[in-house]
């Protein structure tokens, strides 16, 4: 049986003019455990909904598959204490496991907990190569467009999303989580179960453009992120260099554009 994504708590709202007893939905967090042939390589405090694209697109964005073909069997096991999602693999993934060894017991939404070295922390990245263009005037909408898929942040106001934006189709996927991180996986993983391409389109986001998400979109292939809010200065060094086109600030119809600006159509051109 599915786990609860939120729950009801009573609570005491206190204001200038008084207090008031009041009841709030909350967004859930549980222990997910990432376990590949037997041995737990990751453990993360996730929403737990939409596990199986969680772990697919976790697999994915941190190498330790590269295919879904790799996958041999999954299974998602509950818990009493949390989650497993549960992989065997095919062939020998023993050194893509060992490299990419993490222990992610830690605070919500990061990214770096864990990691073995300095060097994991700045992995080079793939260089990302799509000929897809968006028209400024759906750049600028998109965080809006987004705001109308979040079910779970209406019932908590608690929950970061990522969603996927096709140039002229607009936003096809979304997926909800507690951590940003865990959100952008959730969609990676989605896109890839569904069969579809990352290089198609863009990743809009409901927070900041941080280093990890940075290289999850490189890893996922997707040549474009669109945040409601700023990126770090080194999310975007390094998003120049793997050739991915950063807009922030996208919120009350327009947005800051920082990198690979060819993929934006000003919007006195046409989509070609």
């Amino acid at each position: 049986m599915a786990l609860p994504l939120s729950r009801s708590l009573a609570g005491l709202s206190v204001q200038a003019d008084g207090q008031l007893a009041v009841r709030r939905n909350l967004p859930e967090e549980v222990p997910v455990a990432m376990v590949y042939d037997g041995s737990t390589q990751a453990v993360m405090m996730a929403t737990p909904g939409d596990i199986a694209d969680f772990a697919h697109g976790f697999s994915l964005t941190e190498g330790f598959i590269t295919r879904l073909d790799q996958i041999e069997s999954f299974e998602v096991v509950e818990h009493e204490a949390g989650i497993e999602a549960r992989f065997w693999l095919v062939g020998d993934r023993a050194k893509a496991l060992e490299t990419r060894r993490r222990r992610m017991m830690g605070p919500v939404g990061c990214g770096l907990c864990g990691i073995d070295s300095l060097e994991e922390a700045t992995r080079a990245l793939p260089v990302v190569q799509s000929d897809i263009r968006l028209p400024a005037g759906e750049v600028a909408g998109a965080t809006d467009a987004l705001r109308g898929l979040q079910p779970l942040h209406d019932q908590t106001h608690a929950v970061h999303a990522a969603g996927f934006m096709v140039p002229g189709q607009g936003i096809v996927l979304a997926r909800e989580d507690v951590g940003r991180h865990n959100a952008l996986d959730k969609l990676i993983g989605a896109l890839a179960l569904q069969g579809i391409d990352p290089a198609s389109g863009a990743f809009v986001l409901t927070s900041r453009i941080s280093v990890e998400l940075v290289q999850k979109a490189a890893m996922a292939g997707c040549p474009m992120l669109i945040a409601v809010s700023a990126p770090t200065a080194h999310a975007l060094t390094l998003a120049d260099a793997a050739g991915i086109t950063v807009a922030a600030f996208a919120r009350g119809g327009g947005f800051d554009l920082y990198s690979h600006p060819h993929r934006i159509i000003p919007e006195a051109q046409d989509v070609p």
